[in-house]
């Protein structure tokens, strides 16, 4: 979630800026099914919410659950997913407020509330037992699932995951979220966006095109401003260490060592209290390498998963 802060941090002056001309309202939903949904997505009612899913490869192969980050959606899971798909069965869900799913109707956005989720979506589809893939915020509440649930997962995948305090993000108390935050409701331009999401990239030259504007139309769809102030004023961090001693299961860490949101030092600390782990880093790659270079990022995934 510090990622979260970092990407919205430069939003604050420039949202004063800009807020007289940019006026940006959401989106119509019905226009971003039509573009976003998909043939293979569904809408489910999983614990009280509208969760948008999206389910690849044979019913009856090993479960693969991933989970995306703070402003991301099931897409950027998409050159991976359909790789995995040929020896497994992949599930991908949008949280509520990102993507297509719509705000959770409880306004809960703790990390007990997306556990209770995971939980009842698996026993919707009928997965007793899958690896669990998170990246960053998805990374956090993926290794907290597993700590608290081991009996549901098998492995568990954490690509540059949230979790450990750094300097504005201390334990115990929830983050001091400026009340101009609250502008990009309102105001919100796409090249403010664009600047801000370029944090999550080694390449400068990313996002662009297509990809830009698929996060740029689904940060704007009805609901999810507002969620995503929500679930950054609900956030408090606690001290990881406790729970991931308790993680038993295989690990694998994922890491672009050119992650300017959560910095690859703190793989080290993982790495010291995580029993059964490995990592793999990237030299070239920020914090989304499994979207920024699915062909280098994928084949250790995969030589993980055949162990």
């Amino acid at each position: 979630m510090r990622a979260a802060f970092i990407l919205l941090g430069g939003l604050v002056a420039s949202l004063i800026t800009v807020g007289l001309w940019a006026w940006t309202p959401d989106r119509s939903r019905s226009d971003l099914n039509a573009k976003y949904l998909g043939e293979s997505s569904r809408y489910r009612e999983v614990a009280g919410t509208t969760l948008r899913i999206r389910e690849s490869g044979s019913s009856s192969a090993p479960a693969i659950l991933l989970i995306h980050g703070f402003g991301s959606s099931l897409e950027t899971w998409e050159a991976w997913a359909q790789a995995l798909s040929t020896h497994y069965r992949v599930l991908r869900f949008d949280l509520p407020g990102c993507g297509l799913s719509p705000a959770d109707r409880t306004g809960d956005y703790h990390d007990a509330r997306s556990l209770t989720l995971i939980n009842s979506l698996m026993d919707q589809e009928g997965i007793d037992r899958a690896v669990l893939v998170g990246n960053s915020m998805g990374g956090r509440i993926a290794w907290k699932f597993a700590a608290e649930s081991p009996s549901r997962v098998s492995k568990l995948v954490l690509i540059s995951p949230d979790g450990f305090a750094s300097p504005g993000f201390d334990y115990g108390k929830p983050p001091q979220v400026p009340a101009v935050f609250k502008l990009m409701k309102y105001f919100l331009p796409k090249a403010l966006v664009r600047s801000n999401l370029a944090a999550a990239y080694a390449d400068p030259a990313r996002p662009t095109g297509a990809e830009l504007d698929r996060y740029y139309d689904l940060l704007l769809a009805p609901g999810n401003r507002g969620a995503m102030i929500d679930r950054m004023q609900q956030l408090i961090l606690e001290d990881p260490v406790p729970l991931l001693r308790h993680i038993e299961v295989p690990v694998l860490l994922v890491w672009g060592e050119q992650d300017r949101l959560i910095p690859y030092a703190n793989a080290a600390d993982y790495m010291r209290v995580l029993p059964n782990a490995a990592l793999v880093s990237f030299p070239h790659l920020g914090h989304v390498p499994h979207e920024e270079s699915p062909a280098e990022s994928l084949p250790p995934l995969e030589r993980f998963l055949e162990k």
